[in-house]
């Protein structure tokens, strides 16, 4: 059905990748705003964040995982692309709304004086909450990651253990649906109103797009002759399929919601990482890139530093901000000239 319009894009020559670019980041501007919207229906906070938000601005690397998976790829080029997505995640991402806005998870808002009394008991637990679930969703990204190295030390990760990689995400993503319907129960009320099926629908045309531009420009990159972009064609993916993380943390930064710009960018690294890796090894085996180790050793670190920001001082400092800054940095440098 859209043949011709992608032939028509094609015959633009030179511009039609950055055609399938530019779609690309509009689909997944299409989702963030229906997700938005369902936000404010109730898929608040961190639910929204861990639960909802991550399979769209995942997307992309689940699409790249598959069709890579299924075309023939390069397992190295998938691994490559999920660490570049979960490093840039917890290290840039984060840290430039820190150095700039400041991520505050500790922050109370309140409407007014007469209501301070009144809603501080209530506002203090739902900080309690939202730190205590950033903190578990940030102990499954060491455990994820963990799970990846052990499984990769040998140099290639196989079929079963794909298998144990996909069946991990699964029953981490069960149990929050579990703590939503709890939520849900306890408050009386669901977030699924009479939106709910057109917000779905828009969801699923965005899911089109990124579906169609991932497709369009694997396929291209795949006829482009030797040069540095196909050599390091993992990192430019994860680039580009970082730039929704990048909109939501800054949009949501912007809105002064922190535990929502936290939250997003965690839960897209469990997409990644085990999710994307158990995909592609579905198919077939993964061999592991040189830059592998470097990279989860990188991830854990950032993750830790996240871990003890946010326990002890509810907040990303303005000083860890720049370290991350600084660690992508050397990130991209060590990674681009392997």
């Amino acid at each position: 059905m859209l043949n011709p319009f992608i032939h028509w894009i094609e015959a633009k020559g030179v511009l039609a990748p950055w055609l399938f670019v530019a779609i690309f980041i509009v689909a997944s501007l299409l989702m963030v705003w229906r997700l938005e919207a369902m936000s404010a229906a109730g898929f608040e906070g961190t639910v929204l964040g861990t639960l909802v938000m991550p399979y769209c601005s995942g997307l992309g690397n689940l699409l790249y995982a598959f069709l890579l998976g299924r075309h023939g790829g390069s397992g190295a080029d998938v691994m490559m692309n999920s660490l570049v997505n979960n490093v840039t995640n917890m290290t840039l991402v984060l840290g430039v709304p820190a150095v700039i806005l400041g991520l505050n998870v500790a922050e109370q808002k309140n409407s007014g004086d007469g209501k301070k009394k009144k809603s501080g008991k209530t506002s203090g637990s739902v900080y309690q909450v939202n730190r205590l679930s950033l903190l578990m969703t940030m102990l499954a990204i060491v455990f994820f990651t963990g799970a990846v190295w052990a499984l990769g030390s040998d140099g290639t990760i196989v079929f079963k253990e794909g298998l144990v990689l996909v069946g991990l995400f699964l029953f981490w993503q069960l149990f929050h649906v579990f703590e939503v319907l709890k939520q849900n129960a306890r408050q009386g009320h669901s977030p699924l109103g009479w939106m709910f099926p057109v917000d779905m629908a828009l969801l699923m045309v965005g899911a089109y797009g990124i579906y169609v531009s991932t497709d369009w420009l694997v396929s291209w990159v795949s006829t482009l002759p030797k040069c540095f972009i196909k050599d390091h064609q993992g990192f430019f993916s994860g680039w580009l399929m970082v730039l929704p993380n990048g909109l939501l943390a800054l949009y949501y930064s912007l809105r002064r919601q922190p535990e929502v710009v936290y939250a997003s960018q965690v839960g897209d690294a469990h997409v990644s990482i085990p999710l994307c890796i158990g995909i592609f090894v579905l198919y077939r085996p993964m061999p592991m890139p040189p830059f592998f180790e470097t990279g989860i050793y990188i991830l854990l670190l950032a993750t830790f530093l996240h871990l003890f920001c946010v326990a002890l001082l509810g907040r990303l400092p303005r000083l860890a901000g720049l370290a991350l800054i600084g660690a992508y940095g050397w990130f991209c440098w060590k990674g681009l000239l392997n």
